[in-house]
């Protein structure tokens, strides 16, 4: 009978009732016979439905005999929840009827109606039995109901059903699910001869509870008891070792397996799979699959699995592939296993392609497919498609919107995650841990330390602060904006703290310039025996440098390889840049050559060693042998290898490698391409670069600034910039400073005054290094009143300004005024360092103030600084311009293993030549020409002292050797610019 003709009879059935009612004829008892004959042609839910509506509105509830076949034929359909409100009204169950439907609510899912129905009962002291009670107890289990899983068992005890085996069973797998393992086990020791279901249960529980190895060995009690394990015990234990990755006892289990004949069982494949996977050998994985006669997408999707958790999505695209082409019809954990690998391919095509299919066979509207679509994208830079799938999802979940919010994070586009983040709370979502994970690195981007601090207070009040790697992610947050004092309180405060939490506070302190606080960390770790990795020691050694504490490095590296910790390779590549930033070349190439394995950060770590010591030539054979050995270079390669260039050719050699892997497009390599081109002299290169780029971005604006300045053309500098300001850029701090350059080479004091007045209107002399540049332009402009007046006006003084202000009286001759500066730094707190001194060491020479350069020289020496060559040519020059010739010659051979500069000879030959000293003149010249010097500076002061000496023919014998050399005296040229006036000459 088709459901409409069932439903047309029980409306007849409905309205003949009705007719016999209104005649007043008894016809209840044909109604219930007619029912009861329609009764086994219900199937469906609508159905049933209308036949309980029926008894109600007919009133035929009191039929027992009829309600109770009702409820077994709902119970038999699979449907006992319409059946559970005609049950409630039944007057004295049998025990029958009650066990019938707890057993099929059961049987569907429905645990707490199960609870209620036997609680209900047993309160109106209905009698239970051994078939009433596993299925009560399966139900406490499943919804983890402590309360009630107890009572049962109590009442169990007092009906003397406590020796039953399956009501034992049902117990220790409730108390097992509960995490109640040791009434768990003690239920176990009170069965007499427990079988192989017991101990499964109990093998079940401790895994449910992650308790792995408890649960092997419970396997090992079990096989000693002399119980055969069959296969439910195996697909128990497999998931165990994939977990554990226990290698040994999986490849017995396999074993076993075969013993028993069920290793080939379709159900047992994907388990074994998943275990070989988690010990890495892909080649049993590839042999269990090749061995299986049944290839069904349980087993498929377990070896694209294998494939994706050990890396090789190119294997699991194959397997993939495979699938298709054999008309293995995926599912949707095919798609969720495959698709979060594919970013590792590089590729959006590849993910394209899978999408297609996902569409192809109805999962594009899964959520869980959508969203590890989502994610893919945003991996492989395709935000647009992610928006696309995000914005057509008609049904949304917070898993979904949070990884909208990661994609956008990972992009860099910290305002739109800012965002979503928004109108996730605005639709009724609230944030969990992994919201906030994701939003809370777009706010360290941002630097928005107030949302920071909101985003926090909200994870407090919602118990989100107790998650670790919440804590952990506030903790790097701080740190990323500076506030070490809110990081150091959360760090005090919290109970528990990993290996991340120490890390993260070490790498903090470094990036923030707090060295010391970070070593101090690392001490307090090693006393609370927190077991450090690799990550502390990476951390941990760029404030060796900071603190110029190479011990502390060398440590480090005695406690990597004590721990074998060398093994990792960003630590070894650490270690180079750290030998590298102390000038200890050997000791990082020796690293470098050591490596079993480089990447292409080994490669960049020792290139900058070498760069940063100024060796171009050793910069640009690291780089051909990086090539040789095909490391692909990344874009900082390039950025590090690039300025070691000297010719033209070797620039246009990386700017066309760049062009053909598209690195020329990102926005560093080109803007260094341009300032390479300036300094080498090829401005037209580098215009030609300016006018390719994107004009929106300050950076280009500074690069082509700075050109300018490479080229000494200041005034083309401020042409670009007022350019700038027509495109309503904001300037930053690096355009501050080419401004001010571009004035320091006009030495236009108007133009200064201007510039001035646009810093200051901008707020740019808050910023230390912006002020220090401006005092030192006044200087420079001969307004060495408008400096002092700066740097009195400044407050936020650090040791530059200091010195630049000395060095300002040096070049304006007022020796005096430096040492007063000098002793007012003193009181200040600050110590001199290398440049200060020189800068005191210059005006004093200028001033010609002997004993107090003397004083200065011999306490730089004795604040452990060890003079250089520029420091003893300001001794030498001072005294050379007072007589004191043999003096400043015994301070020339003073300078130890240190060759003197030709500065230095020139200086005190030009002071032999200005005081007619003729016989050291000769002798200070005879050492310069040992020299092979290619400057005409020092011959023709030699002409001068063998001329005014009447020595014409060492005068002739110098011009000879200048013709020789094609050296020739330039013309002088003086240039300044005042207030509108142009002085040359």
């Amino acid at each position: 009978m088709t459901t409409a003709s069932f439903f047309i009879c029980l409306r007849d059935l409905s309205l003949s009732y009705f007719h016999f009612q209104q005649r007043g004829i008894h016809s209840k008892p044909h109604l219930v016979d007619s029912l009861l004959s329609l009764l086994p042609l219900c199937s469906e839910s609508r159905e049933l439905r209308a036949w309980n509506s029926l008894l109600i509105v007919r009133g035929l509830l009191g039929y027992r005999h009829l309600v109770e076949h009702f409820i077994r034929r709902c119970c038999q359909v699979g449907f006992p929840g319409l059946a559970l409100p005609v049950f409630n009204a039944v007057e004295n169950p049998s025990l029958c009827l009650k066990n019938l439907i707890i057993k099929s609510l059961c049987d569907v899912g429905l645990f707490h109606d199960v609870i209620f129905v036997y609680s209900k009962f047993h309160n109106l002291g209905f009698f239970s039995d051994n078939y009433t009670f596993p299925f009560v107890i399966k139900a406490c289990a499943a919804v983890c109901d402590n309360c009630s899983g107890e009572t049962v068992h109590s009442m169990v005890l007092r009906s003397g059903f406590g020796t039953n085996m399956v009501v034992q069973t049902g117990l220790l797998h409730f108390y097992a699910n509960v995490g109640e393992m040791g009434n768990a086990c003690k239920l176990l020791d009170e069965i007499h001869k427990p079988d192989v279901v017991v101990w499964n249960a109990l093998i079940s529980g401790y895994s449910v509870n992650g308790l792995d190895y408890e649960a092997l060995r419970v396997f090992t009690r079990m096989r000693i008891a002399g119980v055969n394990p069959n296969i439910s015990t195996l697909a128990n234990l497999f998931p165990l070792c994939s977990r554990s990755g226990i290698e040994h006892y999986g490849h017995s289990l396999h074993g076993l397996s075969y013993k028993l004949g069920c290793s080939e069982l379709e159900y047992l494949v994907p388990a074994l799979v998943s275990v070989y996977a988690s010990i890495d050998d892909l080649s049993a994985v590839r042999a269990l699959f090749d061995a299986s006669t049944v290839r069904n997408v349980a087993i498929l999707n377990a070896v694209v699995s294998a494939y994706t958790r050990n890396n090789k999505p190119g294997d699991a695209a194959q397997v993939f592939k495979a699938m298709l082409l054999a008309d293995t019809k995926p599912n949707m954990v095919t798609f969720v296993s495959l698709i979060p690998s594919l970013d590792d391919l590089d590729s959006v095509l590849y993910v394209e392609s899978v999408h297609a299919q996902a569409v192809k066979y109805g999962f594009n509207n899964e959520l869980s497919v959508v969203t590890a679509l989502l994610s893919v994208y945003a991996k492989l830079g395709d935000i647009t498609s992610s928006e696309f799938l995000f914005c057509n999802l008609r049904v949304r979940n917070l898993l979904t919107w949070n990884s909208m919010v990661s994609a956008y994070s990972c992009n860099g586009l910290w305002k739109q995650a800012l965002q979503a983040f928004r109108f996730m709370q605005m639709n009724g979502y609230i944030p969990n841990s992994i919201s906030i994970l994701s939003i809370v690195s777009s706010l360290s981007e941002l630097k928005a330390i107030h949302l920071g601090k909101s985003v926090h207070a909200f994870s407090i009040r919602n118990g989100i602060d107790l998650n670790l790697n919440v804590i952990n992610a506030m903790l790097a947050f701080y740190c990323r904006v500076g506030d070490l004092t809110c990081a150091f309180s959360i760090f005090d405060i919290m109970v528990l703290k990993n290996v991340i939490s120490w890390n993260t506070l070490i790498s903090g302190c470094v990036d923030n310039g707090e060295p010391d606080e970070a070593q101090l960390l690392f001490h307090q770790m090693m006393q609370e025996e927190v077991n450090y990795d690799f990550v502390t020691m990476t951390s941990l050694l760029p404030s060796c440098f900071q603190c110029q504490n190479m011990a502390l490095g060398l440590t480090i590296h005695g406690f990597a390889i004590r721990t074998a910790l060398m093994m990792d390779i960003s630590l070894t590549n650490a270690l180079i840049s750290m030998y590298s930033a102390f000038g200890e070349l050997e000791a990082a190439e020796s690293l470098f050559n050591d490596m079993l394995k480089k990447d292409v950060v080994s490669w960049n770590s020792i290139l900058f060693g070498f760069q940063s010591q100024n060796l171009l030539k050793e910069t640009l054979e690291k780089f051909n042998l990086m090539m040789e050995e095909n490391q692909k270079p990344s874009s900082v390669t390039l950025l590090i290898a690039l300025p070691a260039c000297h010719t033209l050719l070797q620039v246009k050699s990386f700017h066309s490698y760049g062009l053909r892997n598209m690195v020329s497009l990102e926005t560093q390599f080109h803007t260094l391409l341009m300032i390479t081109y300036a300094k080498l002299g090829d401005f037209s290169s580098c215009m030609a670069l300016f006018h390719l780029g994107d004009k929106t971005i300050t950076s280009l604006w500074n690069t082509v600034i700075s050109a300018c300045l490479h080229s000494n053309d200041g005034t083309k500098a401020l042409s670009f910039f007022r350019s700038m300001l027509h495109y309503e850029l904001e300037p930053d701090c690096v355009t501050a400073l080419n401004l001010i350059s571009a004035c320091a080479r006009l030495k236009n004091l108007l133009c200064s005054n201007s510039v001035l007045a646009y810093l200051l209107k901008q707020g740019f002399n808050n910023q230390t290094i912006v002020s220090n540049s401006l005092i030192d332009l006044y200087a420079k402009c001969g307004s060495i009143n408008e400096a002092r007046l700066l740097f009195d006006r400044f407050t936020k003084r650090d040791s530059v300004t200091w010195s630049v202000m000395i060095n300002a009286y040096a070049l304006h001759g007022d020796g005096e005024a430096a040492l007063n500066l000098h002793s007012e730094m003193k009181q200040h707190g600050f110590k001199c360092d290398r440049v200060q001194y020189l800068s005191i060491l210059s005006a004093c020479s200028h001033a010609g103030f002997i004993e107090q350069g003397k004083m200065v020289f011999e306490s730089m020496i004795q604040d452990g600084i060890i003079p250089g060559k520029e420091h003893y040519a300001c001794i030498v020059d001072l005294l050379g311009r007072l007589g004191h010739f043999n003096e400043a010659y015994e301070f020339v051979k003073r300078m130890h293993n240190l060759q003197p500069s030709l500065n230095l000879l020139e200086n005190l030959l030009g002071a032999c030549s200005s005081h007619g000293n003729i016989s050291l003149g000769q002798e200070i010249g005879k050492w310069m020409l040992e020299l092979n010097i290619n400057d005409p500076r020092p011959f023709v002061i030699l002409q001068n002292i063998y001329a005014t000496a009447g020595k014409w023919k060492d005068v002739k014998k110098m011009r000879k050797m200048m013709q020789q050399k094609q050296l020739s005296k330039g013309p002088g040229i003086s240039y300044l610019v005042g207030n509108g006036c142009d002085l040359s000459g």
